[in-house]
């Protein structure tokens, strides 16, 4: 029992509690309400604040999208120019195409002809000999 006789100093007991005065209570709850009142008000603050960041972003992400959009346009327009260009000049192209066969062909008879006109030449040679 020689620990219940300990008593801390700090631990009131039943008989020394005492209700704090009327005055002191309601000094109290104004200075909590004060203080949950500017707590609430920074809370507020904070979240507004979030928001206009929020609206701010959104703001800057709709220009830039108005930006790419804005050059989305434009490369489609380059791209349009650009295939009417082509077709105008496929005409030509199919032309090119063709010239370069004819003369792949040209150098094919000239090749023979040269092959034969060698031929020719040793005959003539072999002829003249006699």
């Amino acid at each position: 029992c020689a620990a219940m006789a300990r008593v801390d100093p700090a631990v009131e007991t039943a008989e020394e509690a005492k209700e704090p005065a009327e005055a002191d209570i309601n000094e109290l709850c104004k200075d909590m309400f004060s203080k949950m009142a500017t707590y609430l008000t920074g809370e507020l603050t904070a979240t507004s604040e979030d928001y206009k960041l929020l609206e701010n972003m959104n703001k800057l992400t709709s220009l830039k999208y108005l930006e790419m959009k804005d050059i989305a346009i434009n490369i489609s327009r380059n791209l349009k120019d650009l295939n009417q260009k082509y077709a105008a000049l496929q005409p030509y192209l199919e032309q090119i195409n063709l010239i370069e066969e004819q003369v792949a062909a040209l150098e094919q008879a000239a090749y023979k002809l040269d092959a034969y006109s060698k031929k020719l030449e040793a005959k003539y040679k072999k002829l003249e000999k006699r």
